[in-house]
């Protein structure tokens, strides 16, 4: 059980790649913490789980709120090992001209300033413990423009220069700043991207996309010091080198 002591955060575990990182870490011996708006989705999950579970109902896009789940946290386990950025949300998908601007910059709400909210109430924890892993969800849009998704890109393009500048500020407080871009998964998410008929990322199948277990999977592998040297860039799931490392080949 490589992670059985640890505590992890994990925000956006309600379902998808979240909530099968929840079962994964827990069934490697990890404290999990689940973040997410919906209550209910999150209480079935840390009961399924058991014990070393806790449900924090929290809006990741709100400082207080994240701050007040990580103080929960401690007072439950003592400790925060692991942050799992995961939360994200891409709709409404659509022309920039044409997105309603209050729509356009939730977007951003969540999917950036939600990671800073994280980053900024948990690194002092972390510093004065010696040290931790900040695991953050990027995606190919950080490094490609595709059409309907300018605020996914913009978004995304900007988590990944946050996870370089974590790295840069803290690697010498122990902290390992890694980005984990997974390719298209089967989660909901995929679901509002094959309805909004826009661009040929809607066009996939769904056997062209991988299962949750996958980045789930090596997300807690990047919890290893086997992907140290990975620390302040980013793992692609694509790479079949990191597949069979993490033993999804």
């Amino acid at each position: 059980m490589p992670l059985k002591g640890k505590t992890a955060i994990i925000t956006g575990a309600s379902r998808g790649i979240g909530a099968q990182t929840a079962h994964v870490f827990a069934a490697a011996g990890a404290n999990v913490v689940l973040l997410a708006r919906s209550e209910g989705d999150i209480s079935a999950l840390a009961r399924d789980i058991g014990d070393q579970a806790r449900a924090i109902t929290c809006d990741v896009s709100r400082y207080s709120e994240f701050s007040a789940a990580i103080e929960e946290t401690l007072q439950s386990f003592g400790g925060v090992d692991i942050l799992i950025n995961n939360a994200g949300v891409i709709e409404p998908i659509g022309p920039l001209d044409q997105i309603d601007p209050d729509a356009w910059s939730k977007v951003i709400d969540v999917n950036l300033k939600g990671v800073f909210n994280g980053v900024h109430a948990v690194l002092p924890h972390m510093k004065s413990a010696g040290g931790g892993s900040i695991l953050t969800i990027s995606s190919g849009a950080a490094h490609n423009a595709i059409e309907g998704w300018s605020h996914y890109c913009a978004s995304k393009a900007a988590v990944n220069m946050l996870n370089r500048c974590i790295h840069t500020e803290n690697a010498g407080h122990g902290i390992r700043a890694i980005g984990l871009s997974p390719g298209t998964v089967a989660t909901q998410m995929q679901r509002e991207i094959k309805a909004s008929g826009i661009n040929p990322v809607s066009q996939l199948e769904w056997s062209d996309h991988i299962p949750p277990e996958w980045p789930a999977k090596c997300l807690a592998w990047m919890c290893s010091a086997d992907a140290d040297r990975f620390c302040g860039q980013e793992i692609s799931l694509r790479d079949e080198t990191i597949r069979r490392k993490v033993g999804l080949i």
